[in-house]
């Protein structure tokens, strides 16, 4: 291969990206879906932030003359059957899922990502022990343990995040155990234990960060997964309680009896459901294949 066809192939992969925005150009080119996800979760964070700004009314404020209004001018997206704009609510309900999701996320990390190095780094029974425990938690599905945790814990935003997060420590301390098995064993360890770094150090310094490409894939894909429980959650009265919207509840309150009459209550929250999942996942297959050289294209 010549220097000019070197330098393309380089170029083709990736490696000159040096900012943020030619990074955004090369996931548009090359991962079209990935770009198409990240906007649509960047669209629903930033729905979320300026939420007070968008809803043109109170989401908890009932009004009887508007009961079961259908989407017009007054109401971009109808009233349910207390009144509320449906509009205002999927805008502020946005906040619960983004509070819910990131809140789980980065709950379940900060105790699965020590507990997955420790237990890959120093092996031996503490990771005979910790693996046997992971076991027995990743034998139930998500939604079966937030189910479990919420009911004893009762609803209310906290537990909710306390809920999901405890069911997505197996996978996250699974994800950067089997990293570290694999890294601990690389030259650049060995060279460090050489110098006379301490095992420790060299867990933290030297093996965690390189542990992080896949996390971010699994922390991507698991935040549609939370957000999807939290609205599952909701929808069975064990999630985020009332007055707080929450597209879960929304769809639970409405489904049962007001389908056929008034189909806008369910259509419009379980619409914003979908895209906010489906754009999670989009994105997250995409930095699937970013991250993961074998599957680069």
């Amino acid at each position: 291969m010549t220097a000019v066809e070197h330098s393309a192939e380089l170029a083709r992969a990736g490696a000159n990206i040096t900012t943020r925005w030619q990074g955004a150009m090369f996931l548009a080119r090359h991962y079209p879906l990935g770009a198409a996800g990240a906007i649509i979760l960047i669209v629903f964070v930033l729905t979320a932030i300026f939420a007070n700004a968008l809803s043109p009314f109170d989401p908890t404020l009932t009004n009887s003359a508007a009961s079961l209004a259908k989407p017009g001018a007054a109401h971009w997206l109808g009233a349910d059957f207390m009144g509320r704009d449906v509009f205002s609510r999927i805008v502020g309900g946005s906040q619960i899922s983004l509070a819910v999701g990131l809140g789980s996320i980065v709950l379940g990390s900060l105790v699965g990502v020590p507990i997955g190095l420790l237990s890959g780094y120093f092996g031996g029974w503490l990771d005979l022990i910790v693996q046997r425990i992971i076991d027995m938690m990743q034998s139930l599905p998500l939604l079966v343990t937030a189910l479990v945790m919420a009911a004893a814990l009762g609803p209310s935003l906290r537990n909710t995040i306390i809920a999901i997060a405890i069911p997505l420590v197996p996978s996250i301390s699974r994800i950067v155990r089997s990293n570290t098995l694999a890294l601990k064993e690389m030259p650049f360890v060995e060279a460090a234990r050489a110098i006379g770094l301490s095992e420790t150090w060299i867990a933290i310094r030297h093996v965690l960060p390189n542990t992080l490409a896949p996390l971010i894939v699994l922390v991507t894909a698991q935040f549609g997964a939370a957000i999807l429980v939290e609205a599952s959650l909701s929808f069975l009265g064990l999630g985020v309680p009332e007055p707080y919207p929450s597209w879960g509840r929304m769809l639970s309150e409405s489904a049962a009896e007001y389908m056929r009459a008034a189909p806008w209550l369910v259509v419009f929250p379980g619409l914003a459901i979908s895209l906010v999942v489906f754009g999670a996942n989009l994105l997250g297959d995409a930095l699937r294949d970013m991250l993961d050289p074998r599957l680069r294209r």
